[in-house]
C-alpha cells in the first residue's frame, strides 16, 4: 500500500500542486525526456518552463 513517508509526501502533494494529464504524439515523449535531459531538467521541470515562458512572452497576467 505505501509506506507513511510516501503517504505523507502524497498528501503534501495534493495540497500543494495541480495535475494536469499531458498526452503527446506517439514518439514526442521520448524526444521531450532526451531534451529535458540534455538540458539538465526533468521532464516536469522542462514542461513547467516551456509554459512559463510561453506565458510570459505572449503577456499572460499570472
Amino acid at each position: 500500500m505505501g509506506t507513511s513517508k510516501t503517504k505523507a509526501q502524497n498528501r503534501y502533494i495534493d495540497k500543494a500542486y495541480d495535475r494536469i494529464n499531458l498526452t503527446t504524439i506517439k514518439g514526442d515523449k521520448e524526444k521531450i525526456k532526451a531534451h529535458a535531459e540534455r538540458c539538465g531538467e526533468s521532464v516536469n521541470g522542462f514542461i513547467n518552463r516551456a509554459i512559463k515562458e510561453t506565458m510570459e512572452r505572449d503577456g499572460a497576467n499570472t
